[in-house]
């Protein structure tokens, strides 16, 4: 075994400084859990995983059943007189995009937070999974239809990047 002793006293500092930053990663992970919700909520916008890749678009009967009020009746927002969808109604009825913001599942329910040194962020809706990894009706009897996988939760390219450059300014602060 080899050993050096180091009798500066500008590098003990300095390793001083970086063994208490990385004894308290909280400012850097508080940046990072920031970034990836972000990032995640951005996702519903463009409809798209982590990896690039778009999600499956909705099935048709998706959009019909935006037809349909609460009571069964076809919703009166979204026809004129004649019973026949006007453009008003198709342009939101065509607007669906999986995952919407104002379901159950959304942007609002993403968030992150700490425990110990540890960064955890994603959905605390139970439907959530459902999203991410999808479902077949013949397995979840509770589903109308087959839901198929739709990512948002993970960690892209850029937001690899957007990471590594927060640990480096982090610990280069540090010493």
């Amino acid at each position: 075994m080899i050993e050096i002793k180091v009798d500066n006293k500008s590098v003990l500092d300095s390793l001083e400084r970086l063994s208490k930053a990385a004894a308290n990663p909280r400012p850097a992970l508080l940046t990072i859990g920031e970034h990836l919700v972000k990032t995640t909520k951005a996702r519903f916008d463009t409809s798209t995983a982590p990896d690039g890749t778009k999600w499956k678009p909705n099935k048709e009967s998706t959009y019909l059943k935006q037809l349909v009020n609460s009571k069964g009746g076809i919703s009166k927002s979204l026809h004129g007189k004649s019973g026949r969808i006007n453009a008003s109604g198709e342009r939101k009825i065509m607007s669906k995009r999986p995952l919407v913001d104002k379901g159950p599942l959304g942007r609002s329910s993403i968030s992150y937070y700490l425990s110990g040194g540890d960064l955890f962020w994603g959905s605390s809706m139970k439907y959530a999974a459902m999203q991410q990894f999808g479902g077949e009706k013949s397995r979840f009897p509770n589903l109308w239809g087959d839901i198929p996988d739709r990512p948002f939760l993970g960690v892209s390219l850029d937001d690899e990047s957007k990471i590594l450059s927060v640990v480096n300014d982090f610990l280069r602060s540090a010493v």
